[in-house]
């Protein structure tokens, strides 16, 4: 009797430990961009971890911004890659210079009207702000690619970081996204491996998600 109750209470505290394995390698598989929900341009829920196992490419967008014929590139490396298990998410925002004005779709009737795209097109969201305001997934994808400053040694980088250091000489302190066409590359396990901003070529881009496929 004694050693049924000894192996009794081994296998408890082996059940025990495992559970607590379990939820703590759960803990850690969750802090990917898979553990988001969004909504696309119609209202229906999104699973991120749809896309498990693809490179993605997350970017704010805008329909009237100097930076807007970058949807025809975005769609390039779309038609390129996507074949290799590379998506794109496409977040209009409308919180730079009300740059992404209209309902999702008008937006949506204007890129596929003007640039042909055909990668996702989710509803328009809020990427900065308080709790209430900012989409979570931007919230989680700051949170791992901060703001590390504007180049200035590039011309439309330089003239970017005159324009926030003229209103706020601190804004390079701050994490958040700074304008329209921000971008983040995902690996394939959900990971943020790169955030580039709007002005930064295409070609480092196409070679980034090269190497990831």
């Amino acid at each position: 009797m004694k050693k049924v109750l000894l192996f009794a209470a081994a296998a408890m505290m082996l059940l025990a430990s495992c559970k607590q394995k379990t939820a703590a390698l759960s803990e850690q598989n969750t802090d990917n961009i898979y553990q988001f929900t969004v909504l696309d341009g119609v209202g229906n829920e999104v699973n991120l971890a749809d896309y498990q196992g693809k490179v993605l490419l997350v970017v704010n967008t805008a329909t009237h911004c100097g930076f807007t014929p970058q949807y025809e590139a975005l769609q390039a490396l779309y038609d390129k890659y996507r074949g290799q298990g590379f998506e794109i998410l496409d977040f209009p925002c409308n919180q730079f210079g009300e740059q992404a004005p209209g309902t999702n779709e008008e937006i949506h009737e204007f890129c596929t009207g003007t640039y042909n795209i055909t990668f996702p097109q989710m509803a328009k969201i809020d990427v900065n702000g308080t709790d209430e305001d900012q989409s979570p997934l931007y919230a989680w994808l700051i949170s791992k690619a901060p703001f590390a400053g504007f180049d200035t040694t590039n011309p439309v980088g330089a003239r970017l970081d005159q324009m926030f250091r003229s209103q706020d000489s601190t804004f390079d302190k701050l994490p958040d996204i700074k304008w329209n066409f921000t971008k983040f590359l995902i690996d394939r396990e959900g990971n943020v491996v790169r955030r580039f901003e709007p002005y930064e070529g295409y070609e480092p881009i196409d070679a980034a998600i090269k190497e990831l496929l």
